[in-house]
């Protein structure tokens, strides 16, 4: 069976609007039947067709001389929207923040400076599994092959460095150079894409997107992604022998990681835990992704610095799954959990390790946890055992009168924010631990970048989520230290008209890399982070900004964020102590800096 996108069949809807569409079969890709074509369609209009064709209604560019024609073939396009970004950096950021949303994001850069700059924010849609279409203009197809030197290069008649960087990214990268194969190259790009989840790069060449050709005028041109299927035979076994693996445990749990993204088993991973009355937990940089008002849900397992009691459940279960984990050295907080491989059933995103064997390939997770609910025992003993230790948390020391603001007090003030309409970003840094505590209604967002662990990701990010999700105010907590490198984005969002909230938690420094590791590196210069977000302003866009130094004041900036200005992007800089952190930042700083000062093995 394929997935097909305004085919020529029956189904075919009357009208040129979009089409029905059974959306279980894809995430991202939505049908787009565009207006009749005439035989002078171009490149550039198959591109811009096929960008909404995926669900993607707003590209995050920045111009330069070779993709400036492209751009306006893009935002020809009456359903694409063009979001001019500051540099190429925040775009790729502002399109991880957009994929984290809408399923599929795209940004267009030029050649080699807009490439190169963007790089870092492609590894890190890559790290994420986000499905992000970087599209470049390239050179004059003549330039090819020539002995010429061209601007944007470092002075070699050689096109290829960008090209190279991206294939170190392990991207699949398509360079259009030729009409004959720009429609097969362009769309084996998108699909690869929307099926891998991974950052693909396209280069259109400067002088080819207006040119007219037969493969771009037909209406509409089939566009079809073949649905992955789960290999049958080993589909049942996996099932068979983890049931059983299950059902002999006396207090199994379950655990939702990062790749539940990616297998798109949100659903089946709810559905075996409805099946199963197993504790449910999630890794970290899982949060957001399981609803925690679920009956069974006892919070973020992060080893060490757990939410209260979760650790200790899911540590002393005699049996764990774990559906799309990653354990790398800041989610095992320096290789410290305990965990014993041969009580564990990994489940990748297409692939099943239970214990220390067997494996089964070729078994995607949600058809294996779909499966295996329907087979699963009930069995509450996890969770009974951790409603049976939980003792409720403690609210932070009330504060005296005009006492200079906390940070517990600040987040216990933002959690009284949330509901469903709204949705947290939390930056790298300190946030990262002061946002798991949070607790999150049903259907409020949350997103965080803990792979990649980028520094300055936040901006942009906030910038693409709050565009591809203009139904929900985002919550967007970040410091100082991340806000300098990319605080430029602020002005998109105002040319935007985008409401979120943003709080600037202005500590003097880069607080989690003084916990790993302090130097008089970790000190940034101070600025007026407010007087800063004024002049970016200039009077143009709705837009409220104050500073706050205590609780009193803190109450009073939320009332008028959330009241007179909710329909406005409101800025709050929060002034605290720099050493005002997180203990759980105190411990998992101390633990990763022991792993990264490991000695060397003896050789």
């Amino acid at each position: 069976m394929e997935i097909k996108i305004g085919s020529l069949d029956a189904s075919k809807p009357a009208s040129n609007d979009v089409g029905s569409y059974n959306q279980a079969n894809s995430a991202a890709v939505q049908p787009c039947v565009p207006a009749g074509r005439s035989g002078d369609s171009t490149l550039g209009d198959h591109v811009a067709r096929r960008l909404v064709e995926t669900g993607v209604t707003d590209i995050f560019s920045v111009p330069g001389d070779f993709n400036l024609t492209l751009l306006d073939h893009l935002i020809a396009e009456p359903k694409l929207n063009n979001i001019g970004c500051c540099n190429e950096l925040n775009a790729g950021y502002a399109a991880d923040g957009y994929a984290r949303a809408r399923g599929v994001a795209c940004c267009v850069i030029t050649f080699s400076v807009g490439g190169l700059s963007v790089l870092n924010a492609i590894a890190s849609a890559y790290s994420e599994n986000l499905p992000v279409i970087c599209i470049v203009g390239g050179p004059n197809s003549n330039d090819f092959g020539t002995n010429r030197i061209l601007h944007h290069t470092i002075g070699l008649p050689d096109f290829s460095q960008e090209f190279r960087c991206f294939q170190t990214r392990r991207t699949l990268r398509a360079v259009v150079s030729h009409l004959d194969d720009a429609h097969e190259l362009i769309d084996t790009a998108i699909s690869t894409c929307l099926k891998e989840s991974k950052p693909v790069y396209i280069s259109i060449c400067c002088n080819l997107e207006g040119i007219p050709h037969p493969t771009f005028s037909r209406d509409p041109v089939p566009f079809a992604l073949s649905p992955r299927l789960s290999n049958k035979m080993g589909l049942d076994a996996a099932v068979e022998v983890a049931a059983e693996f299950l059902n002999k445990a006396v207090k199994p749990v379950l655990v939702g990681g990062p790749k539940l993204r990616v297998a798109a088993a949100f659903d089946a991973f709810v559905e075996l835990a409805d099946a199963s009355g197993y504790a449910l937990a999630v890794m970290p940089a899982a949060k957001g992704m399981v609803p925690e008002s679920h009956p069974h849900f006892i919070g973020t397992y992060w080893g060490s610095i757990s939410t209260a009691y979760c650790a200790e459940i899911v540590e002393s279960a005699d049996a764990y799954l774990f559906a799309g984990p990653i354990f790398n050295d800041y989610s095992s907080v320096g290789y410290s959990l305990l965990l014993k491989k041969e009580k564990a059933i990994i489940v990748h995103p297409d692939r099943v390790v239970i214990g220390n064997g067997p494996a089964f390939g070729c078994v995607l997770m949600k058809d294996f946890l779909k499966a295996l609910a329907k087979r699963i025992k009930h069995n509450n003993t996890s969770y009974e055992n951790y409603h049976r230790i939980f003792v409720p948390e403690g609210s932070p020391a009330k504060a005296s009168p005009k006492e200079p603001l906390r940070v517990n007090v600040l987040f216990q003030h933002i959690q009284k924010m949330l509901s469903g309409e709204t949705a947290v970003l939390a930056d790298t840094g300190d946030s990262w631990f002061n946002c798991q505590k949070l607790k999150l209604p049903k259907g409020c967002g949350y997103e965080f970048e803990m792979q990649y662990g980028s520094i300055g990701w936040s901006v942009g990010a906030t910038l693409g989520y709050a565009q591809a999700a203009p139904e929900k105010r985002v919550i967007a907590c970040i410091v100082d230290g991340s806000f300098q490198v990319s605080a430029q984005e602020v002005s998109t969002m105002l040319r935007c008209g985008q409401k979120t909230i943003i709080f600037l938690i202005n500590n003097g420094g880069y607080t989690i890399e003084v916990e790993i590791h302090d130097g008089p590196y970790n000190v940034i210069k101070n600025w007026n982070y407010a007087g800063l977000v004024d002049a970016i302003h200039n009077g143009e866009g709705k837009c409220w900004t104050t500073k706050v130094f205590c609780e009193e004041e803190l109450v009073d900036a939320i009332a008028i964020a959330t009241g007179p200005k909710k329909d406005s992007l409101c800025f709050i800089e929060v002034i605290v102590h720099k050493d005002d952190t997180s203990k759980e930042l105190l411990e998992w700083g101390s633990r990763v800096s022991a792993a990264n000062s490991r000695p060397p093995n003896p050789q």
